[in-house]
């Protein structure tokens, strides 16, 4: 199985996709998530420095440190 990602563009379009999947060719999932690079590059274009692996090794030591207090 193979899975692609396709941008409709014109409303006849959804049309043959909807009769393909009426005829078991193909199968339609809508997702809420947003496109994982896309988030990444949403994140990166509001900073405007990179985090340093100091910043990055404290960051982790926090967590690990909440996660075993409890």
């Amino acid at each position: 199985m193979e899975s692609i990602k396709i941008d409709i563009l014109n409303p006849k379009a959804k049309k043959l996709l909807q009769d393909l999947a009426d005829l078991n060719l193909i199968k339609i999932r809508k997702s809420d998530q947003p496109d994982f690079t896309a988030l990444l590059t949403k994140l990166r274009s509001k900073s405007t420095e990179g985090i340093s692996p100091e910043e990055i090794s404290k960051e982790v030591e926090k967590v690990r440190k909440s996660r075993y207090e409890k």
